[in-house]
């Protein structure tokens, strides 16, 4: 009886000092570099200077969140140096960056002591790397992260707070009749680029603003019709050739495009599709009758974000330029967004989230929400160069 009862005691220390060590080595900890991996190439981080396309304005503005801590009314950051949890310590023009932390942060200093940020990886040496833990932190193309995950990579993924939409450029002769863009709107079989191209990563858009942000996208129909395309294209008598341009640089807008006009010929529309140099103006002459934009959403807030993508889409489409009121309400925003798509100038097409991978040792990763920094500041590495953890080193 005794013996028994003296190795139950010891069974249950055991298993209390193994507790005690697996939570003592989960706790949050100081210190390691945390190796990041962009595709874009940043020349400069100078804000009076633009950048030469939207990967690397979108990369740009992605450094700058972790190193200003204000943000401007257009979702950009601005601020003095040092203002934000990290501050620059090296710079290799649109190679190579490092950002060191900051100790004098407001909201108190990151655990980590700085990120080490490679520019112009591709998308299959970021896999590589944060297959073999060689990378820290990386974005991934919605369309991949389904076989990341399945190839072992550790995967975040938002909500779906990004739209690729195709919008009829103002003063193109051949897409004047409102009847021929609709009846590619109809054609357009959404489900199937969001099943076969983004692997379900994602949901059809019938609508400028998605379901969880404002509630009523339900009321725009994502549904193909292809009769009744087919009926317009015959009320036409007759489709002439357009050109659909896409993002030279980007696969998954060269599958989209490539994708509608397979669902296009099968209505009676002749769309072919062309690419486009990236970072090419909408308004430019001899530019394709139509385009495919991405938009991001600046903000959670439904009224911020439609502002912000009828700021892009509504010079490339011709429309009467639109103002919200501030604060909107739900019926104007609704509104609003009925006005511009009714006339199928822009035509939504999917949302896809922003998806991240990220090596085993990232501890406490939060996925950022629409306008959100990278949550950098607040992450720690669970390894052998960040062994300091909160109870041996005062809590800023």
């Amino acid at each position: 009886m005794k013996r028994r009862l003296y190795l139950s005691l010891v069974a249950i220390s055991l298993l209390l000092i193994v507790a005690v060590r697996a939570r003592t080595a989960r706790r949050p900890a100081y210190g390691g570099t945390l190796q990041m991996e962009i595709g874009a190439v940043v020349n400069s981080l100078d804000p009076t200077l633009g950048s030469a396309n939207p990967q690397e304005a979108e990369a740009k503005a992605e450094i700058d969140s972790l190193i200003y801590e204000h943000r401007n009314p257009d979702g950009t950051f601005a601020g003095m140096s040092g203002s934000g949890p990290f501050h620059i310590s090296a710079w290799d023009s649109g190679k190579h960056a490092t950002l060191a932390a900051n100790d004098d942060y407001p909201g108190g200093r990151p655990f980590i002591d700085s990120i080490d940020i490679q520019m112009g990886r591709s998308v299959r040496e970021r896999l590589l790397d944060l297959q073999v833990n060689n990378a820290d932190f990386a974005e991934i193309p919605a369309e991949q992260a389904r076989q990341a995950a399945i190839d072992g990579v550790r995967i975040s993924a938002s909500r779906p707070d990004r739209l690729l939409a195709l919008v009829f450029l103002a003063g193109r002769a051949g897409t004047q009749d409102q009847r021929l863009r609709q009846a590619l709107s109809e054609s357009i079989d959404r489900p199937a680029i969001v099943n076969f191209i983004l692997q379900k990563e994602g949901e059809p858009a019938g609508s400028l603003l998605p379901q969880w942000s404002n509630g009523t996208a339900y009321l725009f129909s994502t549904a193909a019709d292809p009769v009744a395309a087919k009926a317009l294209v015959a009320q036409i008598g007759g489709s002439p050739a357009f050109v659909l341009g896409y993002d030279s640089g980007d696969p998954f807008e060269e599958s989209v495009a490539e994708r509608i006009a397979v669902n296009a010929h099968a209505a009676g529309l002749a769309v072919n599709v062309q690419a486009l140099p990236t970072g090419s103006s909408a308004g430019s002459s001899g530019l394709p009758e139509a385009r495919l934009i991405r938009l991001a959403m600046p903000s959670p807030q439904p009224r911020a974000s439609l502002q912000s993508f009828l700021t892009t889409i509504v010079p490339m489409a011709g429309l009467d330029a639109v103002q919200l009121p501030d604060p909107a309400s739900p019926d104007q925003i609704y509104t609003a967004e009925r006005n511009v798509l009714d006339g199928y100038r822009v035509v939504p097409l999917v949302w896809y989230p922003q998806v991240f991978g990220l090596s085993t040792r990232v501890r406490d990763w939060q996925s950022p929400g629409p306008g959100d920094a990278l949550p950098l500041a607040d992450v720690w590495l669970d390894g052998p160069d960040s062994n300091v953890s909160l109870s041996e080193k005062e809590s800023p």
